[in-house]
C-alpha cells in the first residue's frame, strides 16, 4: 500500500520548496476514486506551529496486480516538521483514512498515527569523509600510557595500569579524581593498531586542563591537560593520524566549566580573578548567581560544573572569535567537534558555534550529543532545528543503539524494524550517512556486560568487583559479535568504544571506563572487529546507499543498495539454522556463496556487485 522508504522520494527528509514524490497503492476492490495526501505542520520557524496544513491530490496512474496506483508530487514552502496521512474518496464522497502502521506501512482506520515528513530549510551538505570507515572513541585517561607526565592534581595516580577505577564511597563526595595517566604519546604509539581496525576518525573525550579524570569540568579551554600531554604532542598526534588517513574529533564541552577553573576559580588555584571570587571578575556574567558567591546554577545540581551563560558577550567572543577556542583548535588540525549536551545550548548559540566551526572549512564535522530522535528534539520547551541546515551535521545515534541491543537480546524483528525505520524516515540522508552509531559509550554500561543478560548486583561495590564467568562471557561475546555486525552495516558510521574489541566489560560510570587491557585482549574478538573494518572499507559505496527491509518469517533482512551494487544483511536470532537460496559473495570472508546458511544467533553479510 505505502512504504515511505520505497514509495517516497527523496529518501528520508525533503527540502523546502522542492518536490517530494509519492506513490500510494490500494486494492482495486475498494473502488476508491481519488486519493489525497494531507499534511499539517508541527514544528517550524519559531518552534511549535498550529493550524498550518496542506492538501494535495494524487493522480491515478495505473492498475497493477489488482492494485490501483496513485502518484504525484508536492512541495511545501515552510521548513520544519510535518505530519501526514492519506485519504481515499469513494464515488459517493465518503472517505477512507490511512495512517502509519507499526511497521511503517499504511493501515486503514481512524485516528491512526501519521507519518513524519522532515522538511529542511536548505539542501545542506555534510562532509563526505565522515560517512565512511570507523570512529574509535577514546577515553583519554584510560587508553594507553607511554612515559610519565607531571601529576599535579588532587586525588591519586594509580600505580598499576590494570587497577579497577575508584568508585564513590559512603558519606564521601565522588569527584572522579583517580587517574591512570593515559596520554598523547600512548595514543600515537597505537595509531597503527587503530588503523588495522579500519579507524578513519579518532573521537577523543575532553583533553583540556581540568580537575577530573573525565575532564568534562574544563579548567582552561586553551591548554591541554598536563597529565595528557603538551600542545606540541597533540599537534603531532593530529599530524601522525592524518598520515594514516585518520581524522581527530574533539569533545566540545561548552555548556559548563569546572568550578575549579580559570573562569570560576572557586578553589583559588588560578591567578585570575574568577567569577566565584568577585562580582568585579571579567567572567562574572558568564555564570548565573542567585546569591553570590555560594548559590549558582550548575549542571544537574553538581556544584563542580557551574552552568555558563551562553548569552554573555565575553563568553561568545572567547569561544567563537579570532584566537578563541574554536579558532585555536581548528587551526591545530582537528577535523571537527562532538558537542557535549548540545540540547543545553541556546539555539542561536548553537548556530553561531556551528558557523564558526564551518568557517574553518566546510569539511569540518559537527556531531551533537542527542539521545533521542534528533529531528523532533524538544529541550526547554523549544524544538531544536538541528537538521534544517546551518546547525549539526549529525548526532550520536542512541536510537539505533537501543534497537540493536534489544533485538540481540529478545529477537523481536518487528520492534527493531520500527525503531530503525523511524530514524531512516525522519533524518536527511546527508546526516543519516554521518550518524555516530554506538552500542555503548562512556555514559552507558559496556555492551558486553549488557549483552550477558546478567542482572546487576544491587550494591555498587559488588558491581565494581563483578566479572563475567566463562559461560556468561562466552554468551555475551557471541551476542556482541551479532550486535556489532548490525552496528557496522546500518546507515551511519560505527563508533567503537575503546576496548570493546578487546573484551572489556563493566557496569555504569566509572566502571565502564577501565583501562584498555594491553597484553590481555580477546584476540579472536579483535580479529572479528578487524574484519568488520575491512568490510566497511571495501564496500563503502554500498554502505552509503539506501536501506530497505525485506519481509521474512524467520530472519531480519535488510539491504544496503547503491548504483554500484547491493549488500544484504541476514540476521538469525532464532535457535535453528536457516537456509535461503542465494548466489553471491560473503562480504566478511570473501568466499563465494551458492546456498546461504545462517546459523543460530549469527549474522551473514552477502553481496552481489
Amino acid at each position: 500500500m505505502y512504504n515511505p522508504l520505497i514509495d517516497k522520494k527523496p529518501y528520508g527528509a525533503s527540502v523546502c520548496g522542492k518536490a517530494t514524490q509519492v506513490k500510494f497503492s490500494l486494492d482495486s476492490a475498494m473502488q476508491i476514486k481519488r486519493v489525497f495526501i494531507i499534511l499539517r505542520q508541527i514544528f517550524g520557524e519559531g518552534g511549535s506551529v498550529e493550524g498550518v496544513s496542506a492538501k494535495f491530490e494524487l493522480t491515478r496512474r495505473m492498475t497493477v496486480d489488482g492494485e490501483d496506483v496513485f502518484a504525484g508530487e508536492f512541495s511545501v514552502d515552510r521548513y520544519g516538521i510535518w505530519n501526514y496521512r492519506f485519504e481515499g474518496e469513494f464515488a459517493d464522497g465518503s472517505l477512507a483514512f490511512f495512517g502509519r502502521g507499526a511497521d511503517g506501512t499504511a493501515v486503514r482506520g481512524d485516528w491512526l498515527p501519521e507519518w513524519q515528513l522532515t522538511v529542511t530549510k536548505s539542501d545542506y551538505k555534510t562532509p563526505d569523509w565522515s560517512k565512511h570507515g570507523v570512529i574509535y572513541q577514546i577515553f583519554a585517561d584510560r587508553f594507553c600510557k607511554v612515559g610519565d607526565n607531571p601529576f599535579n592534581k588532587r586525588g591519586r595516580l594509580h600505580t598499576y595500569w590494570n587497577d579497577r577505577p575508584d568508585i564513590e564511597e559512603p558519606d564521601k563526595d565522588y569527584r572522579a579524581d583517580d587517574f591512570f595517566g593515559g596520554n598523547v604519546r600512548g595514543i600515537i604509539s597505537r595509531l597503527d593498531y587503530l588503523k588495522s581496525l579500519g579507524t578513519t576518525c579518532i573521537y577523543l573525550s575532553p583533553i583540556f586542563e581540568s580537575s577530573s579524570n573525565h575532564r568534562y569540568d574544563t579548567g582552561d579551554y586553551l591548554k591541554i591537560d598536563e597529565l595528557f600531554g603538551t600542545e606540541e604532542e597533540f599537534r603531532l598526534l593530529v599530524s601522525e593520524a592524518k598520515k594514516r588517513e585518520m581524522a581527530v574529533l574533539l569533545d566540545g564541552v561548552f555548556n559548563h566549566t569546572g568550578s575549579d577553573s580559570l573562569y570560576f576559580n572557586k578553589e583559588g588555584r588560578y591567578p585570575s580573578l574568577g567569577a566565584y571570587q568577585s562580582t568585579e571578575s571579567p567572567y562574572y556574567d558568564w555564570y548565573f548567581f542567585s546569591n553570590h558567591p555560594h548559590d549558582y546554577h550548575c549542571w544537574w545540581g553538581s556544584t563542580v560544573v557551574p552552568t555558563v551563560n551562553k548569552s554573555a558577550n565575553g563568553f561568545r567572543e572567547f569561544m567563537l572569535g579570532e584566537n578563541g577556542v574554536i579558532d585555536k583548535w581548528c587551526k591545530a588540525g582537528i577535523s571537527g567537534w562532538r558537542l557535549d549536551v548540545v540540547d543545553e545550548l541556546p539555539i542561536d548559540f548553537t548556530s553561531q558555534l556551528c558557523a564558526a566551526v564551518k568557517s574553518k572549512g566546510q569539511d569540518m564535522l559537527i556531531v551533537g550529543e542527542v539521545w533521542e530522535d534528533a529531528s523532533v528534539k524538544i529541550a526547554y520547551d523549544e524544538w531544536r532545528p538541528y537538521f534544517m541546515g546551518g546547525q549539526l551535521d549529525s548526532v550520536m545515534n542512541y536510537p539505533f543503539k537501543e534497537a540493536i541491543l534489544a533485538y540481540t537480546l529478545d529477537g523481536d524483528v518487528a520492534a527493531f524494524v520500527e525503531r530503525v525505520s523511524l530514524i531512516l524516515e525522519h533524518y536527511p540522508k546527508q546526516s543519516l550517512d554521518a550518524l555516530m552509531n554506538l552500542i555503548d559509550s562512556h555514559d552507558t554500561v559496556r555492551a558486553l556486560t549488557v549483552l550477558s543478560g546478567v542482572i546487576p548486583p544491587e550494591n555498587k561495590r559488588a558491581r565494581a568487583d563483578f566479572t563475567l564467568n566463562c559461560e556468561q562471557y562466552a554468551l555475551a561475546r557471541q551476542r556482541l559479535i551479532f550486535a556489532s555486525t548490525l552496528q557496522y552495516t546500518l546507515p551511519g558510521v560505527p563508533c567503537l568504544f575503546y576496548g570493546d574489541e578487546a573484551g572489556v566489560q563493566g557496569f555504569e560510570d566509572p566502571l565502564n571506563r577501565g583501562t584498555y587491557p594491553w597484553g590481555r585482549e580477546d584476540g579472536d574478538l579483535i580479529k572479528h572487529y578487524k574484519s568488520l573494518g575491512k568490510m566497511r572499507e571495501e564496500y563503502s559505496d554500498l554502505l552509503t546507499g539506501e536501506t530497505r527491509f525485506i519481509e521474512d518469517s524467520e530472519l531480519l533482512i535488510f539491504e544496503r543498495e547503491s548504483e554500484n551494487g547491493k549488500l544484504t544483511v541476514y540476521a538469525n536470532n532464532t535457535d535453528k539454522t536457516v537456509t535461503r537460496a542465494y548466489c553471491g559473495r560473503d562480504a566478511l570472508s570473501g568466499k563465494e556463496v551458492k546456498r546461504l546458511s545462517v546459523k543460530p544467533h549469527s549474522v551473514r553479510v552477502l553481496t552481489v556487485k
